[in-house]
């Protein structure tokens, strides 16, 4: 008998909400997980006894179960607050609330052999910005100049140490943390990448505060963004230099700008794929850039990376298809 597929995510996940109906369309059962509504909406239990182990997990508004036994597929997407029955929780409890349902609910989904994309571990192991840039040198690619650090002396050494602009860049989201807190707690909407100015190096001194990452800015021809689902390559190549407003971050959707398939040279996917396969990701999408020497600089990789906008962008793709295609492999 087939499997199902398992989708841990959040409710605002339009690639989930978009991924059910074709995998229910190809004859595949999906269960979802929106964490953001967990346990709050959800009931579960493990048993272990006589040897053996009983799990499920039953969503109470549309009375949907799923015994653990019948995954054959996990799809680990984005995380979330968990949420709990009681809205006023204090501090503790809530800190306490936390703790006990991370442990209940990845107690149970570690026990599964199964297909993860990708492995919460594996997802942890990934996503260190610095290791990322160790690894990819070690790996063939060519990185950035880059400096982290919390000393306004060393800065000033990088900068002297470079030709040409600096840039600064967020470590872990360019949201500043705001995509953890409602709209009327945020002080700040976010920051791109960010070219270094006189006026913000005037500004030193509050490098002090935290480390903050600094890169030489490195020109370019064009970039690309390259998923890979299993063991297919999905390279896009996006013409960012051709409107101000993406020159230096291309993850400004407001510039229409062209993106287009392109075909990786052979050698280049290759290292793409072991890149990814390196961590345990059977998904991953890296960005990098193209020079105008036509030389392949490693930016980041993004081991849980949004792919919709590209599909949307480039409908040739259908990377929602060969998502769906490559779980469902898995639960045959």
């Amino acid at each position: 008998m087939a499997k199902k597929v398992l989708i841990v995510s959040n409710s605002a996940d339009l690639h989930v909400d978009l991924l059910i109906p074709i995998l229910q369309a190809k004859g595949c059962a999906a269960f979802r997980i929106d964490l953001d509504a967990f346990p709050r909406d959800y009931q579960s239990a493990q048993w272990f006894a006589a040897g053996s182990l009983r799990q499920w997990i039953r969503h109470l508004p549309s009375g949907e179960a799923l015994d653990l036994a019948e995954v054959g597929a996990i799809w680990s997407r984005k995380p979330a607050e968990f949420s709990f029955l009681s809205p006023d929780l204090g501090v503790q409890e809530r800190i306490y609330a936390r703790a006990e349902t991370e442990q209940a609910l990845f107690g149970m989904l570690y026990t599964l052999d199964c297909f993860w994309m990708s492995h919460p571990l594996a997802l942890r192991g990934a996503m260190w910005k610095g290791e990322q840039l160790q690894r990819a040198a070690r790996m063939g690619f060519r990185i950035p100049a880059s400096l982290t650090t919390n000393s306004p002396a060393e800065v000033k050494a990088f900068r002297a140490s470079i030709d040409g602009p600096m840039i600064f860049k967020a470590l872990s989201s360019p949201n500043l943390g705001g995509e953890d807190l409602d709209d009327n707690e945020r002080v700040a909407q976010g920051i791109g990448t960010t070219v270094v100015d006189d006026a913000m190096f005037e500004q030193l001194d509050s490098v002090g505060e935290l480390a903050c990452h600094f890169q030489e800015y490195i020109p370019k021809l064009y970039e690309l963004r390259v998923t890979i689902i299993g063991e297919r390559v999905f390279a896009a190549k996006i013409h960012s230099q051709d409107d101000e407003r993406t020159a230096i971050d291309s993850r400004d959707m407001s510039a229409d700008i062209l993106y287009e398939a392109t075909v990786l040279p052979d050698a280049l996917r290759e290292r793409c794929l072991a890149f990814a396969r390196s961590y345990g990701l059977p998904y991953s999408a890296l960005d990098l850039i193209v020079t105008p020497n036509e030389d392949i600089v490693f930016l980041e990789n993004n081991p849980v990376g949004q792919f919709l906008y590209i599909e949307q962008l480039i409908p040739a793709f259908a990377m929602l298809d060969a998502l769906a295609d490559r779980l469902i492999l898995e639960c045959a």
